[in-house]
């Protein structure tokens, strides 16, 4: 089972071994290691991955709703 943790005010960090990223046009950008953290805040330079970035910028997310 993959696990994936929406960090608080951070990204969402999939625990899962050998994780393929695949960019929009199909293109292969990463296999990564567990964990694997994903930006959300829009901020990082290394898109999809986080960077760190939102701890510099304020993120605070969308509460997610309990539907």
């Amino acid at each position: 089972m993959v696990t994936v943790r929406v960090r608080e005010n951070g990204p969402l960090v999939i625990s899962e071994d050998g994780v393929e990223i695949i960019g929009p046009d199909g293109r292969h950008l990463a296999t990564e290691k567990s964990p694997v953290a994903l930006c959300r805040c829009g901020y990082s330079e290394s898109k999809p991955f986080c960077d760190g970035a939102h701890h510099h910028n304020g993120f605070q997310p969308d509460i997610p709703s309990s539907k």
